[in-house]
């Protein structure tokens, strides 16, 4: 966790509010590529994209295109995506599971290297049908700092946050792509970014206190092809409150510098390129 002033105690974060169309791997990784390249300029250390960034997030058996293997040439593009920029990155797909469903799985890389994935455990309601569960929380690491992943219904899982606070994580990234019900000719787009928002606030400002670590937020933004989502990128401390939250919903991405001993957010401004 070394930052360009040297304070092993500060952390660049991206949080990006990704557009992802329905199985739009080339479109997706087009816009991952886009982000990368800022947060480089900015020395960022963790990049998180939101669920099914590279996918898109899609039924499965209506889009059966948008499966995808870890060693599917999409994942190898985003791999390489990551070559010469010193971030962790964190994007998402639709996994083929040889066994049955799909998983819905967050992949870890850096510098050209996967470095690891999570699988989303609380898979429930709208898709039980579609895809299988995980059954492992595991840990990650950029440079010293060990950090832990949870997928979107995850939040309403406690055991998945409890599992990174076993195993010493100072930050957990929870990654999503909530849709939003209802028509999208009449989408109240207000309302349904108030409606994610508040799901943060209730599970994560009390996760990030219980279990004193902070909780980065980055979710899918706008319209795709037939489904809507909030955007919102948000981030708790350890002491509960969240620090930082975005205006809206748009889609864009946000550079934070987060003070891990002191308890500050502050955005890294466009023009902050580092050496």
């Amino acid at each position: 966790m070394v930052t360009s002033t040297g304070n092993s105690s500060l952390l660049r974060i991206g949080l990006v509010q990704m557009k992802c169309e329905k199985a739009a791997t080339t479109a997706n990784l087009e816009r991952i590529s886009h982000y990368l390249a800022e947060a480089k300029d900015r020395n960022v250390n963790i990049v998180g994209f939101p669920e099914m960034s590279i996918t898109g997030y899609a039924d499965p058996t209506r889009y059966p295109q948008a499966i995808v293997r870890l060693d599917s040439p999409e994942v190898n593009q985003f791999v390489e995506l990551t070559k010469g920029n010193p971030a962790t990155v964190l994007a998402g797909v639709i996994e083929e599971n040889p066994a049955g469903k799909p998983f819905i799985t967050q992949i870890v890389a850096r510098d050209g290297k996967m470095l690891g994935f999570y699988r989303k455990i609380n898979v429930k309601g709208d898709e039980e049908p579609w895809f299988s569960p995980g059954d492992t929380t595991p840990i990650f690491k950029h440079g010293s700092l060990p950090f832990g992943l949870a997928i979107c219904a995850d939040i309403g899982k406690e055991a998945v946050f409890t599992a990174c606070a076993r195993q010493g994580a100072r930050i957990v990234f929870e990654l999503a792509a909530p849709g939003l019900y209802g028509e999208q000719a009449t989408r109240n787009w207000q309302s349904g970014f108030n409606w994610w928002k508040g799901e943060c606030q209730k599970y994560l400002s009390d996760y990030a206190a219980k279990y004193k670590y902070w909780i980065a937020v980055a979710t899918q933004a706008g319209r795709t092809i037939d489904e809507d989502f909030p955007g919102g990128g948000y981030v708790f401390a350890p002491d509960g409150p969240c620090l930082y939250a975005t205006p809206d919903g748009s889609p864009g991405a946000v550079y934070l510098l987060l003070d891990l001993n002191h308890y500050t957010v502050t955005e890294i401004p466009p023009d902050s390129v580092q050496g």
